[in-house]
């Protein structure tokens, strides 16, 4: 394997980069090599997407594994040809290692039986219990990180999905920045232990700050 940034992976097309990109930005369907119009882009199509899924999905859908290729490959369709596959290469943040590739079908099956089928549709009417809810899922996922790329925005839209289920308007992700990413990481980090106090701390400041977001 060969160490690129902060992930490793090995020569498969998931790993190639956009010749005269430095590096910094993945083969796609656009030919874009620059780093910013790439964010860019992707930052644009995940509106788009957010459009058309909730008109996709109602508040009596329970969601599945197929349902989080669709997120997926309906958001990144348009810009990379692997978008909605399941990796083939291991990836790692740091010293963290995320789940195997080949563990990966796996483990999304245990994800559909276990906390997908558990806890979607999200129609809980407490709050703690719409919070859990969507803390499990996505610590879950973000713990298999099953795609090259856009593990977190995909686990992100699916939680606003399971919000709008739940009553709630669209979440607003926008505090998680700076030192909140780090503390988003290690919410992540701990669910390896099924710990999932932190992210559900962290989901209920995301879901304060919408409600004062859309009571303005």
């Amino acid at each position: 394997m060969k160490k690129r940034g902060h992930y490793d992976v090995s020569d498969l097309i998931e790993a190639q980069f956009e010749p005269g990109s430095h590096g910094r930005v993945l083969k796609n369907l656009l030919g874009i090599k620059s780093k910013r119009e790439m964010d860019q882009v992707e930052a644009e199509e995940q509106l788009r997407a957010l459009e058309e899924l909730i008109r996709i999905y109602d508040q009596s859908h329970r969601f599945t594994l197929v349902d989080v290729h669709r997120i997926h490959k309906i958001w990144l369709g348009p810009i990379y040809v692997w978008a909605g596959q399941y990796r083939r290469v291991n990836l790692s943040k740091g010293d963290f290692p995320f789940a195997a590739a080949n563990q990966i079908p796996r483990l999304m099956m245990e994800l559909e039986k276990g906390p997908l089928r558990q806890f979607t549709p999200c129609r809980f009417t407490v709050m703690d219990e719409i919070v859990r809810a969507i803390a499990v899922v996505h610590t879950e996922l973000l713990l298999i990180h099953p795609f090259r790329e856009g593990n977190g925005r995909t686990a992100r839209l699916l939680a606003i999905l399971m919000a709008l289920q739940a009553g709630l308007p669209p979440l607003d992700f926008g505090s998680i920045k700076g030192r909140e990413r780090q503390k988003y990481f290690a919410a992540v980090q701990a669910g390896l232990d099924r710990d999932y106090t932190p992210m559900e701390k962290l989901f209920n400041a995301v879901i304060r700050r919408t409600r004062r977001i859309h009571e303005r």
